[in-house]
């Protein structure tokens, strides 16, 4: 029977000649290490493969092949002139770095003195649950271990020197090697301490391009790693071009409005609104003002604070030239809702774009704020005062929908009319 001296002992095997099961992954991370630094290319290769293999199976894995033994020399391997080295070393990073989000999820879970995590739904709802819990606690030590134990791995990566092999690589001809380029952008950019040093790399113009040309799971990946650095206070000023826009209108059309990715689009839409270029461009974009306004309607909190705010940049930008494309796609009803039912932010904005959007050759038009003041005085008739907002509300719901039908019906009128007629043979 073995005896244990410490109050978290490791256990022994019945043969104490026996390396124990840590010992025995130390070896391993020793040996594919050595492989990296002194073996011939084919060994490398094949360590890479094993430490990625070893690095998707475990959190535990993922912690113990980050060390400097390992990071340094598969880093050293990505300007290698060898396709297949470059590979193999890119998705072994990719994944030493990736769902350590996820990792930190079962440190927390054993720290934590308080209730346990629930499961979780995704990196966002996990995030919003860790912190608040932390500033809770409004302890600057816990939450500096909590964001330690997330981006702790990315960090060794980047300090390593990855970044400048990951910008040459977003310059590869090879269309995949872009692509996990871009992933690893992606994931080292969810780090604070990485998102200065990615963005004065020179990757931004290089992300766009992939934006513009890539694959479509590249496309994806280059708006979540803009954003990631877009939302860093030090880049005040990302020189994201307008070249962007195009793309993410159309992958914010064909996303859903309630989505972290249409958060993420309209967010960089909203900066690049800021230029009279990108206003030009994004009015001229086919269906891109509905699309905003479906935005609007059909949005998260989030995302229908950034469309609003971009449609109100268009109009106080030029009124006369961007008012009537905004009405001619039905924004009122959407506005009237998120006047009641949106962010602080979204319902100032609300207020101000209905004023904009109102016709002053009129001598009487009802003011934004009264819209709501009639809406509620109509659900105060019908349900009493008690149930007033709540009946305000659906009734909101109800005209944006009615205006959303009414749309669809224009839009299938109108392709009616330019719909050639095919002589039936």
């Amino acid at each position: 029977m073995c005896q244990y001296s410490s109050p978290n002992p490791k256990p022994c095997s019945p043969d104490s000649g026996e390396p124990s099961r840590d010992e025995k992954k130390q070896a391993l991370v020793r040996e594919l290490a050595l492989k990296l630094s002194h073996g011939d290319a084919v060994a490398r290769v094949q360590a890479a493969r094993d430490i990625r293999r070893h690095a998707r199976a475990s959190p535990k894995a993922r912690s113990l092949f980050a060390s400097a033994a390992v990071v340094q020399p598969l880093v050293s391997m990505l300007p290698s002139p060898d396709h297949e080295t470059r590979e193999a070393s890119l998705l072994a990073l990719l994944n030493l770095a990736v769902r350590n989000e996820r990792d930190g999820a079962l440190e927390w879970n054993i720290m934590s003195t308080s209730k346990r995590l629930m499961p979780l739904k995704s990196h966002a709802e996990f995030y919003e649950e860790i912190f608040s819990n932390v500033i809770s606690r409004n302890d600057e030590n816990l939450s500096n271990f909590i964001y330690h134990i997330f981006h702790r791995n990315k960090d060794k990566i980047v300090k390593t020197g990855a970044v400048p092999h990951l910008v040459e690589l977003l310059r590869s001809e090879n269309c995949g090697l872009r692509e996990l380029a871009t992933a690893a952008i992606l994931t080292l950019s969810a780090s604070d301490a990485n998102k200065t040093i990615i963005a004065a790399s020179g990757v931004v113009p290089l992300l766009v391009q992939i934006l513009v040309s890539g694959g479509i799971q590249g496309k994806v990946d280059a708006v979540t790693a803009l954003y990631n650095l877009s939302i860093c206070k030090e880049n005040t000023f990302l020189d994201i071009s307008v070249e962007a826009i195009t793309p993410l209108l159309a992958l914010l059309k064909d996303s859903k409005k309630y989505s972290k990715f249409a958060e993420k689009a309209t967010s960089l839409l909203g900066i690049l609104a800021k230029s009279e270029e990108a206003r030009c461009v994004i009015a001229e974009s086919d269906g891109a003002i509905l699309t905003l306004v479906e935005t609007v309607e059909e949005g998260s909190p989030l995302s229908t604070e950034y469309a609003v705010g971009i449609l109100l940049s268009l109009c106080k930008g030029c009124r006369e030239k961007y008012r009537e494309l905004i009405l001619k796609e039905g924004a009122i009803p959407g506005l009237l809702l998120l006047t009641a039912d949106g962010t602080t932010k979204a319902r100032v904005s609300a207020h101000e774009l209905l004023d904009l959007l109102r016709d002053e050759s009129k001598p009487k038009r009802v003011p934004s704020e009264d819209l709501e003041t009639i809406v509620y005085d109509i659900a105060t008739r019908v349900d009493g005062p008690e149930r007033a907002e709540e009946t305000a509300k659906k009734l909101l719901h109800d005209m944006v929908r009615r205006n959303m039908e009414l749309s669809i019906n224009k839009l299938q009128h109108r392709a009616a009319l330019h719909t050639p007629n095919v002589p039936l043979t």
